[in-house]
Order: C-alpha cells, then sequence, then structure tokens
C-alpha cells in the first residue's frame, strides 16, 4: 500500500486520506470538524476587510473557531462563512454582521494539528470512571432555548433589553443568526434561540461585558448542555 504524505498544509481531501491510512477507519469532512479539527482558509486582502490586516500583510490564513461557522462547513457548504476568526497578527476578532464568505478553495489544515489529532486518537488517555463522567448531549442535536429560559439564563448580564429584543423574533447574527427556529405551534412566543451565537451577539452588538457572559455558562442549570460548545469557542479564540 502507497504511503501517504501529510503536506504542511494539507486540504480537507489530504487530510481525510491521511487520517483513514493512520486508522485504518473513513474520514470525512464533517468527521475531522467534529473530532476538533481546526481549518484554516486563505484571505487575500481587500478594503472592505481591511481590519484583518496588519500594515504589509496581504495574505493570511484565517482560523475558523466559531461553532456555526464549522457546523456550515460540515453541511457540505460550498463555501467558508467567518464570523469569529484572528487577524493576521493572530488577535481574536467579531466580523460586523452577517460576517464574510469566501470560496472554499483555500481550506486546509496544518500539519502539527493533524499529528496532535493522530496521536489522541491512537493514544487516547485513561478512561474516566463512570462515578466521574458528565452527561454528554451531541451539539448538533440542540436546537435552542424558547424566550423564557434565555431571559432566566441571561439574567442581569448587561444593561439591554433582551425581553424587548427577543419579542421580535430577530437573530443577532441577522435573519438566521441566534434564532435557530421556530417551535411547530407558532406564535409569537414560539421562537428559539441558540445561547451561544446569542451571547456572541450580546457581546459584539451590546457590549455586555465577556465576564457576565462566561459567569452565566459557568452558573446556569439551562446553559449546561452549550457550555462544551461555548468553552470551545473561547478556547478557539484565546479568551
Amino acid at each position: 500500500m502507497t504511503t501517504i504524505s501529510l503536506p504542511y498544509r494539507a486540504t480537507a481531501a489530504e487530510a481525510c486520506a491521511w487520517l483513514a491510512q493512520q486508522t485504518g477507519t473513513p474520514w470525512t469532512l464533517a468527521r475531522l470538524l467534529e473530532q476538533g479539527g481546526l481549518p484554516y482558509v486563505w484571505l487575500d486582502y481587500s478594503d472592505a476587510w481591511a481590519q484583518l490586516f496588519h500594515d504589509g500583510v496581504t495574505r493570511y490564513a484565517a482560523p475558523v473557531v466559531f461553532i456555526e461557522d464549522k457546523r456550515h462547513l460540515a453541511s457540505g457548504a460550498d463555501d467558508v462563512r467567518l464570523r469569529l476568526t484572528r487577524d493576521s497578527g493572530n488577535i481574536a476578532i467579531e466580523l460586523p454582521a452577517p460576517g464574510m464568505r469566501v470560496s472554499n478553495a483555500g481550506l486546509h489544515f496544518q500539519e502539527r494539528d493533524l499529528l496532535r489529532l493522530v496521536k489522541e486518537l491512537l493514544q487516547p488517555p485513561p478512561a474516566e470512571s463512570e462515578t466521574d463522567k458528565a452527561p454528554f448531549v451531541l451539539p448538533s442535536a440542540l436546537k435552542g432555548l424558547d424566550r423564557e429560559q434565555i431571559l432566566i439564563a441571561f439574567a442581569g448580564v448587561g444593561k439591554v433589553n433582551l425581553e424587548q429584543g427577543l419579542a421580535s423574533g430577530v437573530g443577532i447574527f441577522g435573519d438566521d443568526g441566534a434564532r435557530v427556529r421556530k417551535n411547530s405551534r407558532g406564535g409569537k412566543n414560539s421562537h428559539v434561540w441558540h445561547p451561544v451565537t446569542l451571547a456572541f451577539g450580546l457581546h459584539d452588538v451590546h457590549r455586555v461585558p465577556m465576564a457576565h457572559l462566561k459567569k452565566a455558562f459557568a452558573t446556569q442549570p439551562l446553559l449546561r448542555e452549550w457550555k462544551a460548545d461555548w468553552l470551545e469557542s473561547l478556547r478557539l479564540l484565546g479568551e
């Protein structure tokens, strides 16, 4: 069998082929993202996104760090969506709504990240005892919280009329935004919201302190199922 070499910057196809050879199991982009793979996409300078480029920089690889942006990729989209990323100086930045959409032709994964992933898969840490394990809910299965739950979960996080904003049913990040779907019953209170997307929107649009949002996810029982998504987004952003 021919040995597949791993490039320093591997396309999604190259990364999946190499991982399949290393692990003996098939890999897709969706699985790679689910396992924690961090994708990057090449960005070329444009006046519209000048804030991403430090002096003299005309091209750099931006990480796709936001959970919802990674899910957009995993769905099979033919473009890359960026709402949270890092600029060319490696500083976390949130882009104005609705964010940036670029071709996925420049999508790639770094060699060091893939090597680390394989090591974790082939040499997993000792299993936790049953008493140490916390209940796990698959993030992709989560839908959202209704208006009353959101008001309880984010009560007192900042000087923003959250109840009025939720009543309109409009997402922080545009038409899709934090509003995930409508309940089948319909009605003015039938919308549900994704707490992680909503939290980043509150921070960006309404300047709600990040410390207050972190406290909400750490202490509110209603946000427990979304805590993993929240912490992963914070970790990738370096917050």
